[in-house]
């Protein structure tokens, strides 16, 4: 079986998820399979694509949840089919580049490692047999298998992307953090406390993903803020307009055409 370093990562570099401004657009899916595709290692397979059975390899899938709030306003909550003030979670899923990564030390062969120097957790696909014991260890069920390459596959924070002298600083993040419009995403050295993610962290309550596991992520979920009362909202468009000079008369009128 393959060990986790010796030592901890001088750096934790790793991924922060603000699930209060993701919009489920998978933005960042599509970039990261295109860039998977042609970058780092082989690319990713789709079988049958156009087809009624459908399925490939990718390293970032969205989900979307519909979630009442809990008493206080703000975590938990129960799923619902149709009545109350729902409200739609996206939650995008990927590898978690954990601290103490199950998927590393089940490797039969040393496939599966975390590097010493940054803590991101990465498949050799060369030494890679395809067993898929990392994922049947992972909890989150972040690794794929590919399989025309018969090997198991999994987020690389686009590590030939962040450390390429040859891009733009700005574009030496991983590609799901470029692209995404909603600004939900965010990369950095969470083993640094001044870092900007670090600090993000800190000012929104992130959270682990099932810190119950025990595996200590390295990415972090930063949860959806509470919501006014849909009551509330609802009396804003109750007020007189009538009073309105300049773009909002205009734009009043508009609407009233609707």
């Amino acid at each position: 079986m393959t060990s986790l370093p010796a030592l901890p990562a001088p750096k934790k570099m790793g991924l922060v998820i603000d699930l209060d401004t993701c919009v489920g657009c998978h933005a960042c899916v599509v970039n990261c399979k295109e860039w998977n595709t042609g970058g780092y290692g082989a690319a990713l397979s789709d079988q049958d694509p156009y087809g009624a059975a459908v399925s490939g390899a990718w390293l970032n899938r969205v989900h979307a949840f519909e979630v009442v709030p809990d008493a206080v306003g703000e975590r938990g909550g129960e799923v619902v089919g149709e009545a109350g003030e729902a409200r739609i979670v996206h939650f995008p899923k990927s590898c978690l580049h954990c601290e103490n990564a199950p998927c590393v030390t089940v490797c039969p062969t040393g496939a599966s490692y975390k590097r010493a120097d940054d803590g991101i957790v990465l498949v050799d696909e060369d030494m890679c047999i395809g067993c898929g014991l990392c994922a049947w260890a992972c909890p989150y069920g972040a690794r794929e298998m590919d399989l025309a390459a018969g090997v198991m596959k999994k987020c690389t924070l686009c590590i030939d992307r962040i450390y390429n002298d040859t891009l733009e600083e700005a574009d030496r993040q991983p590609a799901c953090v470029r692209t995404c419009p909603a600004n939900a995403r965010h990369f950095g050295d969470l083993g640094d406390p001044a870092s900007a993610v670090s600090k993000l962290v800190a000012e929104r309550g992130g959270i682990d993903l099932m810190p119950e596991q025990g595996t200590r992520p390295v990415n972090k979920y930063l949860p959806p803020r509470a919501r006014k009362p849909l009551a509330a909202s609802a009396t804003l468009l109750e007020q007189d307009t009538s009073g309105a000079t300049g773009l909002f008369a205009w734009l009043d009128g508009m609407l009233d055409r609707i």
